[in-house]
């Protein structure tokens, strides 16, 4: 599984007029699931993402998980993020899981954050999304296992 995450002071997705899910101060997270994937690595991902050490201390230095801080997760699956592009000018998908599959590994790394974690919102699978976020930092890293 791939997690572009971004280290936000708020961030809210939403589908037509409908808020999906919105999050002060935490992680945005682009999940993409790829045809390779299991439950093991989505349990992976999800212990890396409230692990990992993004806010500042006190000193100013990233050394705070999401946890320290009481902060929220948003996850939002996202497709493209498995795209092959090193050539052409469009993007391949071969690597993406189908969809059912992408679904279900998706849901199970909702569902496994919902019992480790007490803020967490998602987007929905499969419908056409509006993110919006205030990066803050920018801080921005790229997760995979």
């Amino acid at each position: 599984m791939i997690a572009l995450i971004q280290r936000v002071s708020q961030a809210e997705v939403r589908s037509g007029e409908r808020s999906l899910g919105r999050i002060d101060r935490g992680i945005v997270a682009l999940v993409g699931v790829k045809k390779s994937d299991d439950e093991a690595g989505a349990e992976r991902l999800l212990a890396r993402l409230l692990a990992f050490r993004i806010f500042p201390d006190a000193a100013g230095r990233m050394n705070l998980d999401l946890a320290a801080i009481g902060g929220g997760l948003l996850l939002i699956p996202q497709f493209t993020l498995v795209a092959d592009t090193a050539h052409g000018n469009r993007p391949g998908f071969s690597a993406g899981a189908p969809a059912g599959l992408a679904q279900s590994l998706f849901d199970h790394l909702v569902a496994q954050a919902r019992e480790r974690h007490p803020a967490v919102a998602t987007g929905l699978f499969g419908a056409h999304m509006l993110v919006s976020l205030i990066n803050d930092g920018p801080v921005t890293f790229w997760l995979e296992t």
